[in-house]
């Protein structure tokens, strides 16, 4: 039968975050008004409907993850890979492949991505295991040359994505939710290293793009990337 994977990219330190309300660990592992940021994440996780869990971690708080996690949710399917060397987001991606089944659909998130409302909310869940191709998620913003920018069609076709762009074509900045077939892990294999040395998500949804089969879905309400203290202090006071 075919499944939706959820994987949570959870393997990153955090550096901008270290020192933070005394924060030594991982930053998936910071509380967020009250709770583990990781906890959140599956809350918010199963609250859109998604039931199994691939976390990918790193090595050195591996076991300390685990803890938390079957400690917060003892009863739900969870399961746990290392990405042993910090080479992006794809290749953080490429670390599930064992979980991913033929007919399966990814959703992917980054694990400090938090947002008002489901992003899949007016997708039907049949829909998403049907899935062939890849949907990215979009959100307009004043700053565009920040983030990853998506270039639509009339459609909202994918045409182009460009990495923080000096001159962006559009303002719809690219967040860390994405959804794609079963090719993925194939399409992974196939990605060369940054000037940075990474495996870039960005590469990843170039080769949906150049199929013609990345489609995007643009998102309202509130979204976070809480990746630095100012971020954490604007989700608490989201979620609070």
């Amino acid at each position: 039968m075919n499944k939706i994977k959820t994987v949570i990219a959870a393997g990153g330190l955090g550096t901008r975050l270290q020192g933070f309300r005394g924060n030594e660990l991982t930053k998936i592992l910071l509380e967020v008004d009250g709770k583990p940021m990781i906890v959140r994440q599956i809350e918010q996780l199963s609250s859109w409907g998604l039931t199994e869990f691939i976390i990918i971690t790193n090595p050195a708080f591996d076991k300390l993850i685990k803890d938390v996690i079957n400690l917060y949710f003892p009863e739900k399917k969870i399961s746990f890979t290392i990405q042993h060397e910090q080479k992006g987001i794809s290749h953080a991606l490429m670390c599930a492949k064992e979980f991913v089944a033929s007919g399966d659909t990814v959703f992917f998130i980054l694990g400090d991505n938090f947002f008002q409302f489901s992003p899949i909310m007016n997708i039907k869940m049949n829909d998403l295991i049907k899935n062939r191709g890849a949907y990215i998620f979009s959100y307009k913003v004043n700053n565009p040359e920040e983030f990853g920018v998506a270039e639509l069609d009339a459609d909202n076709n994918v045409v182009s994505i460009e990495e923080k762009p000096k001159n962006p074509k559009t303002n719809n900045a690219v967040v860390g939710v994405y959804i794609y077939d079963d090719s993925v892990m194939e399409k992974i294999k196939t990605l060369k290293p940054s000037a940075r040395g990474e495996y870039e998500v960005t590469d990843l949804n170039n080769l949906y793009i150049a199929e013609g089969t990345c489609k995007n879905i643009t998102l309202s309400g509130w979204w976070v990337d809480a990746g630095t203290p100012d971020r954490i202090l604007e989700l608490e006071s989201k979620l609070s």
